[in-house]
């Protein structure tokens, strides 16, 4: 089917969006057709306004649009404890279940050589030096339990263990293959309550 040239653009752009096919991108295409001007231009602008406006957090990582995100400025976490995820979307996902009241941090993906990922590529080095701090007590790692984020937390425990700090892995209430976003509250929980020494 050929499309008019602005519309192929639009059809194109949708599908560089993860789990957006063809079909759904072209839908997505006529549905912004019929919306209003000033609907598009807030959502333009939206979308412009995440790539000009959010940073990473100088300590955790964390999407913010701050120096340091709201958890990293909160004196009411508990201090002694980092948990290490692989993106923000996994902080906003513990978050959600209000069981857990320390620090993050987030490593900005997982080691993966197929996709040519190395250590050196993560957030892994500001996390050895946060570790520094005679606060910290535990290091929980919840990496997703894919084949990278099992290869990701292996690593990251030999690196740690030497330095005397505790470091557990989230229990397996979080299905394999599975990622922490879409893990419903409950599951969350029972998987953090249930961590074991890595």
């Amino acid at each position: 089917m050929h499309y008019p040239l602005p519309l192929a653009r639009l059809i194109e752009g949708f599908q560089k969006l993860p789990g957006i096919g063809p079909k759904t991108a072209t839908r997505l295409a006529f549905h912004t057709l019929k919306m209003k001007e000033d609907d598009l231009r807030d959502l333009a602008e939206a979308l412009l306004s995440v790539k000009r406006d959010l940073k990473t957090c100088s300590i955790c990582h964390h999407v913010t649009d701050e120096d340091l995100c709201p958890i990293c400025r909160d004196p009411a976490r508990d201090r002694s404890t980092i948990l290490v995820v692989e993106e923000s979307k996994d902080v906003m996902a513990m978050e959600k279940m209000k069981e857990y009241r320390g620090l993050y941090h987030v490593l900005g993906g997982v080691i993966s050589p197929l996709e040519g990922v190395g250590p050196e590529q993560l957030t892994i080095k500001p996390l050895l030096e946060r570790l520094k701090d005679e606060t910290i007590k535990e290091v929980i790692i919840a990496t997703n339990p894919s084949i990278d984020g099992e290869a990701t937390a292996v690593y990251l425990s030999r690196l740690i263990k030497p330095s005397g700090i505790r470091t557990t892995r989230i229990a397996y209430g979080v299905p394999v293959g599975g990622d922490l976003e879409y893990a419903d509250e409950v599951t969350l929980a029972k998987a953090v309550e249930g961590r074991r020494e890595y």
